[in-house]
């Protein structure tokens, strides 16, 4: 078993979409980004290629690289799973952490810990999504972005 860690953040502004865990959140300000800027999962994607001495999420899905202009974050952690895969690797667990003061995520947790489970080939119940605010400290408490924090195991196939 390995693990590893990912951090990602994005800058929040208007008319953008929001979009964690694959789920889109209504919301009155989205993130900004070259792909669909999910922070979430840009977090496990970084943990899970940590674990595996894999580099990180910009070497592999550069950003300005026309072939991810508007990318579903999700269809880029289908190909690290293979990534995985083709080095005898499979995910074992998720933990992650969405720091953000609005909108409140409650309701959408269970809907994205489906989704990255789904891709991941995991249960959901190998996956974790929490949600927390800053207490409006910092870049996130004054709703100027987002923050995504995760951890990941892989195991041998």
């Amino acid at each position: 078993m390995r693990v590893g860690i990912g951090y990602d953040v994005h800058r929040l502004a208007p008319e953008h979409k929001l979009v964690l865990g694959g789920v889109e959140v209504p919301s009155e300000q989205g993130l900004i980004g070259w792909s669909d800027a999910d922070v979430l999962v840009h977090a496990v994607i970084d943990a899970l290629l940590g674990a595996a001495a894999l580099g990180d999420i910009g070497s592999h899905f550069p950003p300005g690289d026309p072939q991810y202009k508007n990318i579903s974050s999700l269809v880029l952690l289908r190909r690290v799973v293979g990534m995985l895969g083709e080095r005898g690797w499979k995910a074992g667990n998720i933990d992650a952490v969405i720091v953000a003061e609005q909108p409140k995520l409650k309701d959408y947790i269970d809907s994205m810990r489906r989704n990255l489970g789904e891709v991941l080939g995991i249960d959901a119940a190998m996956v974790s999504v929490k949600a927390s605010t800053s207490e409006q400290l910092g870049f996130a408490g004054r709703e100027e972005g987002m923050v995504a924090w995760a951890v990941a195991t892989i195991t041998e196939e």
